[in-house]
C-alpha cells in the first residue's frame, strides 16, 4: 500500500478550508474533482477517510494521512531551501498555543523567524491542557501544552512557568472582601489604615462575588476556590473567551480572576489591583513537536524555548 502525495494533500487542504467548495477554489480546480481525488484515497487505503459534514471532519485514518501530507510538505520546502530553488514557495507551519501565551509572549519568537523565513503560521488557540490533542490529531506540527508526556511521534522540551494569582480592583475587593485594615479597626485598632493592607477572603465571601472564567473549560479560578472549600457551581460567573478581554474584564471590576504576571504587574505596581491570596497557581508549559528532521521546524523551536525560557518563571 502507498498514499499518493497529491491525494493526500488534497485531503490535507479539504481540512484546513472546512470544505470541498472552498477547498476547490484554493487548489483551482472543481469541487467534483476534489470529491473524486478523496475518493481515489479512500479506494487506494481501504478506508474512509473524510465524513463530509459541515465543516468536514477526518476519520482515524484521515488524520494520519493528513499528517502525512503535511510532513511531506514541510520536508519538501527544506530540501528546495537546502537547494536554493525554493522560489517564491512560503511554508505554512500550524501551531497550536494556549491563550494567555499567545497575548503575552509567544508572538516574539515568531516575527523573528518570519523575518529571516518565507514561513506564515496557522496558530490554533486552545486550552493548554487541550492543544496537546491537535498534535494528536494532525492538526499542528507543533504546541505549547501543560502535558509532559510526549505525544507519540513527538518529542518535548521544558518551557517554564506561566504563574497566574488572584487578583481584583480595590474597588471590587473593597465591596465583597474584608482587608486586614478593616479586621483592625473591627478590633479596636486605632492606627492610620494601611495602605497596602491585604485583602482577607474566606469561604462566605467567595461563595457569592462575581468571578470571571475565560470560558466553561478554565478551571484555575475553580482550583483555587477548591482551596478554600468552595464549591464550583456557588459563585455567579462571567465568561469572556479573549485574553485580554479577560483581563480588561477583571480591571473594570466585573469580578475576579486569576490572571498571569505579565497581565497583572503593572495594576498590582500602581494599586489599581489587589492579590486576593498569596497562593498562585503554577501551570508548567512545554513544547511538543513531530519528531522530524526538519530545519525550519527545529529554527521555530529554538526561538520559541529560548523565549519561554527567559520570560516565564523557572
Amino acid at each position: 500500500m502507498s498514499v499518493s502525495f497529491d491525494l493526500a494533500r488534497t485531503l490535507a487542504t479539504v481540512v484546513e478550508e472546512g470544505t470541498l467548495d472552498a477547498a476547490a477554489r484554493r487548489l483551482h480546480i472543481t469541487p467534483s474533482a476534489v470529491s473524486q481525488r478523496i475518493r481515489a484515497l479512500e479506494d487506494q487505503l481501504g478506508r474512509v477517510v473524510l465524513v463530509r459534514s459541515k465543516p468536514v471532519r477526518t476519520t482515524e485514518a484521515g488524520d494520519a494521512v493528513v499528517r502525512l501530507a503535511r510532513q511531506l510538505a514541510l520536508l519538501e520546502h527544506d530540501a528546495l531551501a537546502a537547494m536554493g530553488a525554493e522560489g517564491g514557495s512560503v511554508a505554512s507551519v500550524p501551531l497550536a498555543v494556549n491563550a494567555d501565551s499567545l497575548a503575552t509572549w509567544f508572538l516574539p519568537p515568531l516575527a523573528r523567524v518570519a523575518a529571516r523565513r518565507a514561513v506564515v503560521f496557522d496558530l490554533h488557540r486552545d486550552d493548554q491542557d487541550f492543544t496537546a490533542g491537535l498534535l494528536e490529531s494532525g492538526t499542528v506540527m507543533a504546541a505549547v501544552t501543560s502535558r509532559e508526556t510526549p505525544v507519540a511521534g513527538c518529542r518535548v522540551r521544558r518551557l517554564g512557568v506561566l504563574r497566574y494569582e488572584a487578583v481584583a480592583t480595590a474597588g471590587f475587593a473593597a465591596r465583597w472582601f474584608t482587608s486586614s485594615a478593616d479586621a483592625d479597626a473591627d478590633a479596636g485598632a486605632d492606627a492610620a489604615p494601611d495602605v497596602d493592607a491585604a485583602v482577607l477572603v474566606d469561604a462566605d465571601a467567595l461563595a457569592v462575588a462575581p468571578v470571571v472564567d475565560f470560558d466553561r473549560r478554565d478551571d484555575l479560578q475553580t482550583r483555587w476556590l477548591a482551596r478554600r472549600g468552595v464549591a464550583a457551581a456557588a459563585p455567579p460567573r462571567h465568561r469572556v473567551p479573549a485574553s485580554q478581554d479577560f483581563a480588561t474584564a477583571i480591571e473594570l471590576g466585573l469580578g475576579w480572576g486569576l490572571l498571569p504576571g505579565f497581565q497583572s504587574a503593572a495594576g498590582l505596581a500602581t494599586g489599581a489591583l489587589v492579590r486576593l491570596g498569596d497562593d498562585p497557581v503554577d501551570v508548567p508549559l512545554f513544547w511538543q513537536q513531530w519528531n522530524l528532521t526538519s530545519p525550519l521546524l527545529d529554527e521555530i523551536a529554538d526561538e520559541i524555548v529560548d523565549e519561554g525560557r527567559r520570560v516565564l518563571a523557572r
